[in-house]
């Protein structure tokens, strides 16, 4: 409530179209990188982060490879080009090059994608706060994108950017508590060190994959080809973060802000990451639920499959007694420097945690037996139990205060974009009639208001995939790499004209949501794909057209 109040104070009296969509260029580079930082990490980044990392290991850090590759790019080509024109919106400047069709074309792709990631951004806290409160979630959806879109309507870029700095000092705060919380929890014996040992022989420590293989989500090459594709087009074409940059003092201020963000986001989510081994490490010694959705729990009982439920929970309560031995036998075999137990108790450690982990896999198979529409993937469930049933009740409200911040900042920046890219994209350039300036803040104000709205619908309505934070990239992937392949023309290929660019986008969105839905690549391929296959389109279609209007040579 302070950061809406907060919001709506700092940022009042906006007049004109610069001061609502660009802040009135005030910014200050640790303000861009802040607000960058904080428009990327929203709540789902808190909450199915360290989920991802219980699950399946620290691997996810691969994704973020290749984005201060993407950082020095932007700084070199995109920010100057951007400051030269002196543009409201990335697209902007796509009419400057090509034609109105082809802006109209990339401000729809991005209003798409955005305006669903808006509202999986409202829904992943609205689960949290259903879990601890009970509430209904449509309510919590309802207020949680309320509270955003007041405090956005009213301050526009200004009380985004000024209210992400609060927030993001609020969210590292609460991470950093329930870190050294969890270390406070382990056994007396097992030290830091200890854990990441236990951890590391868990296979939760696998951080770098050099194999080849497109099939699998996260290596290392798909972090700085992928990745550093989706970072590009996320931070060079994404008017969320376009935003929080042009509004930069200058362009050195720009550039630094990113940088800035470039140099802290990999360690920010190695960190993240970290939580959830620590939290693996915390549940070998302590009592864990066979599934982490309570909701998932309570759905199962309440049918025909009770039975069988409670005889997986007791077999899954037997090996938590077993596993808890295995550890200390670990444990042990390490403090006698004793190589032959050690990687006896780890063998068996891990035999223990395959058992574990086919329990867990039946227990979902009895799950969507008894109701196919609760979700069995507990993976963004996972820290939030740790929180309510572990951490001193003050930190919880720390945690839940954290979650909020992360979901209000990075849904304040959607909402922003949403609104100018429809105002002055769609709206004001479709027009022939001349209006004020004031008319054109208010229309803003009105459009960032219908988005807020689509976006709470469209949270109301959303139902967990196999990982939020993966389903967030997925939507990403599939429109990014389309929309960067159409900037990279823009800047490099001087050649190539509107219509060969607007043809080979159409081709190239309904090539790459095909290749998508047949599950032929990893998603992360997906914006190297679509890149690529936008630009050899559009120079293939050129050619020919130019070929077709070239004379014919006349002969005597």
């Amino acid at each position: 409530m302070f950061i809406v109040v907060y919001g709506v104070w700092k940022t009042r009296g906006n007049k004109n179209v610069n001061d609502y969509v660009l802040g009135g260029n005030k910014s200050k580079w640790w303000t861009i990188g802040l607000s960058v930082m904080a428009t990327q990490a929203s709540a789902i980044t808190f909450l199915s982060t360290p989920g991802q990392a219980f699950h399946d290991g620290m691997g996810f850090v691969q994704f973020y490879f290749g984005l201060p590759l993407a950082m020095i790019i932007i700084c070199i080509v995109f920010i100057p080009l951007y400051h030269k024109l002196k543009v409201y919106t990335a697209y902007e400047f796509l009419e400057r090059r090509f034609d109105l069709k082809t802006r109209t074309l990339a401000a729809i792709l991005f209003l798409i994608q955005r305006g669903l990631a808006a509202g999986i951004t409202i829904f992943a806290p609205s689960i949290i706060l259903s879990a601890v409160l009970g509430w209904d979630l449509k309510t919590l959806n309802i207020i949680i994108g309320s509270l955003v879109i007041i405090y956005t309507v009213s301050g526009g870029t200004n009380a985004v950017s000024v209210t992400q700095k609060q927030q993001m000092f609020v969210i590292m705060t609460g991470m950093f508590i329930a870190f050294f919380f969890i270390l406070g929890f382990l056994p007396a014996d097992i030290t830091f060190t200890k854990a990441l040992k236990i951890a590391g022989a868990s296979d939760k420590l696998n951080i770098l994959d050099f194999s080849l293989n497109t099939q699998s989500r996260y290596t290392f090459w798909s972090g700085i080809t992928g990745g550093m594709f989706l970072a590009l087009a996320y931070f060079g074409t994404d008017q969320s973060q376009v935003q929080r940059y042009l509004s930069g003092k200058s362009i050195r201020e720009s550039q630094l802000g990113l940088i800035f963000n470039g140099i802290l986001k990999i360690p920010m989510q190695f960190f993240i990451l970290l939580v959830g081994v620590m939290v693996f490490v915390f549940y070998q010694y302590n009592p864990s639920p066979l599934n982490f959705n309570p909701a998932a729990t309570i759905a199962v009982m309440e049918s025909s499959y009770a039975g069988d439920y409670k005889l997986l929970e007791e077999s899954h309560r037997n090996l938590e007694i077993e596993k808890k031995m295995a550890q200390n036998q670990f444990s042990e075999a390490l403090n006698l420097k004793d190589e032959n137990a050690t990687t006896e108790a780890k063998n068996e450690m891990l035999l223990i945690i395959e058992k574990e982990k086919n329990n867990r896999e039946a227990a979902k198979n009895l799950i969507r037996k008894s109701d196919d529409i609760v979700e069995t993937n507990d993976k963004d469930y996972v820290f939030i139990h740790f929180i309510l049933n572990y951490l001193p009740k003050g930190l919880v409200g720390l945690l839940l205060a954290v979650i909020l911040s992360a979901a209000m900042s990075s849904t304040a920046s959607e909402l922003n974009a949403l609104g100018t890219i429809t105002a002055l994209d769609l709206y004001k350039r479709n027009r022939k009639d001349e209006f004020s300036q004031e008319h054109y803040v208010k229309v803003s104000k009105l459009f960032t208001l219908g988005w807020g709205i689509i976006a709470i619908i469209i949270a109301c309505v959303a139902n967990l995939f196999d990982n939020l934070i993966q389903l967030v990239n997925i939507i990403g992937s599939i429109f990014y790499g389309n929309v960067l392949g159409i900037f990279l023309l823009a800047f490099f290929f001087r050649f190539v004209k509107g219509n060969a660019v607007f043809i080979a986008a159409i081709i190239t969105q309904l090539a790459v949501i095909l290749v998508w839905y047949l599950d032929w690549m990893s998603y992360l391929w997906l914006n190297a794909f679509g890149c690529v296959l936008v630009i050899m389109l559009a120079m293939v279609l050129e050619s020919f057209d130019r070929l077709h209007k070239t004379p014919p040579i006349k002969t005597f």
